[in-house]
């Protein structure tokens, strides 16, 4: 039985591609990210904070900004700290990030949330929000590294 040369040249390429994809996943890392986020709404909101991204041993400030819209109302600062995924490099946090939700907060309260950026990145938080706040809502949040 014989092979063609086309065959064999199709068949080492989707077996490197595939090598190249499952390397891709293989190098890529975790880190830690923590910031503060202020945010305002009334029915529309505005969010904006200051953090820090740790990876591969070294610190990184990162700046927050976001929107939301939906039922949302009150004034609150969260605190979130939590791990980020899939990672090969810090600028690799960069990126818009989307949510839908709700919860609510007076005094304090807790939150948690898992979101992706279009590179992949995931973050998973936790934090603790202290204020008035009430949404049910959807939101977007921007973090640059800088």
């Amino acid at each position: 039985m014989k092979i063609s040369p086309r065959f064999r040249a199709v068949a080492v390429a989707v077996i490197a591609a595939a090598g190249v994809s499952f390397a891709s996943v293989a190098h890529a890392d975790n880190g830690t990210i923590s910031f503060a986020v202020y945010k305002a709404a009334f029915f529309v909101g505005g969010a904006g904070g200051e953090g820090t991204l740790t990876f591969h041993g070294r610190r990184y400030p990162v700046s927050v900004g976001g929107i939301s819209g939906g039922l949302a109302f009150g004034a609150s600062k969260t605190y979130f700290h939590g791990t980020v995924r899939h990672i090969r490099r810090a600028q690799d946090v960069t990126g818009v990030y989307g949510a839908a939700g709700g919860g609510g907060a007076i005094g304090q309260g807790a939150q948690m949330i898992v979101m992706t950026n279009e590179k992949g990145a995931q973050l998973e938080l936790s934090g603790r929000q202290v204020g008035l706040q009430v949404n049910a809502d959807i939101s977007g949040m921007s973090i640059t590294v800088k």
